[in-house]
């Protein structure tokens, strides 16, 4: 197991460099630059000013060693100063990115519990009513856009019904609870204040099931798919024919062996939710990596931009070695690959 890590590990450092490259590749190569972003309109005209800031900057350096110089930045965490907030990249990052990652986890909760448990009871009953409805339930999911979808349950379970907040992460004026995670259901609990807690919820419980409708779809199909794979497998047969009962057949057997094909899809999901929550982010106002990432991509912010591309690639690696070591304390035949 010590080895099959290693493995996993030499190759997610290798991703972490190949990320960088990349990263620093896109500021060289997209339009605009540096130095006349920091700088402003009325200063970017002054060639002697422009000069002066290529040159703090290292962009009047040959192209080799402005990468070195941006690698080494980046192991210091200074992914450069963003000109729509004049802060550091890395300071908005810790800032905005807890926002993104809490909405993110509740609409995998939400999925996993929601998608995982329809698939396996789809499995159950194969080809059956119930069967068939959960699997254009599914199509559904995975088919709605996702702004209509977020439009619509606004104006129903906001506008209407008003069960939820339609915006903040908080109502206007509340002071949030004092930063420990950047999680405000977390830090609100930690702070020992419930009713800012049930506050939070309340604000997260809407655009969380918005952003999860296309997963449930997608994990119900993949969880009804493996379980129905495993329900044919020999080793299920001969349990049943052993006379244990149905409860423990599918969570002692079955589910163990319908996991590791289950983990890909809620691993590689959660870190796409986390990356494309930018359409739910700028309807529920949601200050989080999406609406920063809006911005800097609407103010042509190249560190912010590349700071963003580097922190979702980041979290992409260690979603997946994540996934990689969950296969192998899953299924051990794995671990010899």
């Amino acid at each position: 197991m010590a080895l099959f890590i290693a493995k996993r590990l030499g190759a997610a450092v290798l991703l972490v460099i190949g990320t960088i490259l990349v990263a620093f590749l896109l500021t060289a190569v997209l339009p605009g630059d540096a130095a006349t972003a920091r700088l402003g309109e009325r200063a970017a005209a002054d060639p002697e000013l422009v000069a002066a800031m290529r040159e703090r900057l290292g962009l009047d350096r040959p192209l080799y060693e402005q990468f070195f110089l941006y690698v080494s930045g980046v192991t210091r965490g200074d992914l450069g100063e963003s000109v729509q907030t004049a802060r550091p990249v890395m300071t908005d990052l810790q800032l905005f990115g807890p926002a993104s990652a809490e909405l993110a986890l509740a609409a995998t909760l939400i999925a996993v519990i929601v998608g995982g448990g329809l698939g396996i009871v789809a499995a159950l009953r194969a080809n059956g009513h119930l069967d068939n409805a959960l699997r254009a339930l599914s199509l559904g999911g995975v088919s709605i856009p996702i702004f209509w979808f977020a439009l619509i349950a606004t104006a129903i379970f906001s506008t209407q019904l008003g069960w939820f907040p339609s915006s903040g992460r908080l109502d206007a004026g509340v002071i949030p609870p004092p930063r420990v995670t950047g999680f405000y259901t977390i830090d609100s609990l930690l702070a020992g204040d419930l009713p800012l807690f049930w506050q939070a919820v309340t604000h997260l419980i809407l655009p969380a099931i918005v952003l999860s409708a296309a997963m449930v779809g997608l994990l119900m199909r993949f969880t009804r798919a493996s379980v129905l794979d495993v329900l044919g497998q020999e080793y299920i047969r001969a349990a049943e024919a052993k006379g244990l009962s149905g409860r423990r057949v599918v969570f002692g057997h079955v589910l163990r062996g319908a996991l590791v094909p289950v983990i890909t899809v809620v691993g590689t999901a959660f870190a796409s939710l986390l990356a494309g929550t930018v359409l739910v982010e700028q309807i529920f106002a949601w200050p989080g990596i999406g609406s920063y990432a809006y911005r800097a991509a609407s103010t042509l912010d190249l560190a912010a931009i590349v700071g963003v591309t580097i922190f979702v690639a980041l979290i992409y690696i260690f979603v997946n070695l994540v996934t990689d070591i969950l296969y192998g304390v899953i299924d051990p035949r794995i671990r010899r690959a």
